[in-house]
């Protein structure tokens, strides 16, 4: 006959895992906190909010009538051009979406875009535009992609200063071919030299497991041969804890760098609220522990691989004073503060 075993040694040996478990969870340190700027290739980019091109019907559409002010005049052009210089900025991406049932762009305002190009001189502008697969936008629909397409060269034929364009089509899950012929018709009717940038889906992983919004490693590839830049949307996990977000930016930032296939990258951040959506908790998703986990996959990686651009902060309309410190004080070089 075997002795039992006293119960009491069952329960120090759990209360001795969970001891084991909370005290390398307390050393585990996935992020690094950099401030000397060493990360910072001075060429980061901002998703811009509708008003800064879009035309006044979208004013009157959203009754925002009163905010017209806030986006016509060159002095607020003006600052808005000093804080993207301050802040390292060389890439936007203002609003032009969603495209229409029909494929076209919606309405821009022609005066003000001129406006807008003359005051961010040296800048690169490309519209943002997409919208919501299955609402209005139709890439599986060949009529579809050359209305949008002819508007996207439209677009840019009247505005030959905007540097190109800039996609993003939601939901796209890994595979689509849909969204491949769209990029290839793209590049066919984009002008010499303009830049084809997409809105990129992070790798898939074990932490948020949602496969609609992550491209497997042979789809990103297969964009990345067919685009100029990726701005990888490395956020919206729905993960509350810090340390596990922290992780993730750094596994999802070597493997795109790894995918990208020499298209450039710009690691995409969060610096939004959205209260109360479930998919992101800004406690945990903001720019501190983003940069923290970037840092530490770069600091491995070094020296920067040459396709590396830099970081992508979404969005403008969300960041604040505070925000914009903190972007300086844990990412930016020391000269450009």
């Amino acid at each position: 006959m075997t002795a039992r075993r006293p119960p009491w040694r069952a329960v120090l040996s759990a209360a001795a895992v969970v001891l084991a478990g909370a005290l390398a969870y307390a050393v585990w340190s996935p992020g690094v906190e950099i401030t000397d700027g060493r990360h910072d290739r001075g060429r980061n980019a901002l998703w811009l909010q509708h008003g800064w091109l879009g035309a006044d019907e979208w004013f009157v559409r959203n009754d925002q009538r009163e905010r017209l002010g806030e986006f016509r005049t060159g002095a607020h052009i003006a600052q808005l051009a000093a804080l993207l210089r301050r802040n390292g900025i060389t890439d936007l991406f203002p609003h032009v979406a969603p495209a229409g049932y029909d494929g076209r762009l919606p309405p821009v305002d022609h005066e003000q875009t001129e406006r807008f190009l003359d005051g961010l001189a040296g800048l690169r502008v490309l519209p943002w535009t997409g919208g919501v697969v299955g609402k209005t936008c139709r890439p599986e629909d060949p009529h579809w992609r050359a209305a949008f397409v002819g508007s996207v060269a439209a677009l840019l034929a009247r505005h030959p200063r905007l540097a190109g364009i800039h996609v993003n089509l939601e939901p796209c899950p890994s595979g689509d071919r849909a969204f491949l012929a769209l990029l290839d018709e793209l590049r066919q009717a984009l002008p010499a030299g303009k830049v084809l940038s997409v809105a990129a889906y992070p790798p898939p992983t074990l932490w948020h497991p949602f496969p609609e919004v992550h491209w497997e490693e042979s789809y990103f590839r297969e964009v990345a041969r067919r685009v100029d830049q990726l701005a990888v949307m490395m956020y919206d996990t729905a993960l509350p804890v810090a340390k596990p977000y922290r992780q993730l930016m750094r596994t999802w930032t070597r493997e795109v760098l790894a995918w990208a296939e020499g298209a450039d990258v710009l690691l995409g951040v969060p610096a939004y609220d959205d209260p109360g959506v479930g998919y992101h908790h800004p406690r945990v998703e903001n720019l501190r522990n983003a940069l923290a986990g970037i840092h530490a996959a770069l600091h491995d990686l070094t020296p920067l691989p040459p396709h590396y651009q830099g970081v992508a902060i979404y969005c403008e309309w969300q960041m604040d004073e505070s925000e914009w410190d903190d972007w300086r004080r844990h990412f930016l070089r020391a000269a450009a503060r």
